[in-house]
């Protein structure tokens, strides 16, 4: 099953484009729901990586 389709066109300079496919679709609630978790919690991670990088 592929998730992304890669499009190239063959010109200069040489161009390419990315979508998903009908079945890469099916991940978007689920990436959704990994962006809002980091909207959530991202900067507590990030606060906690730099304590521990003090140490």
């Amino acid at each position: 099953m592929v998730i992304v389709h890669r499009e190239i066109y063959r010109e200069i300079p040489p161009k390419v484009e990315y979508s998903l496919t009908p079945f890469g679709e099916t991940l978007k609630p689920i990436i959704n729901l990994m962006r809002d978790w980091g909207d959530m919690y991202g900067n507590e991670v990030l606060m906690k990586r730099k304590i521990s990088e003090n140490k």
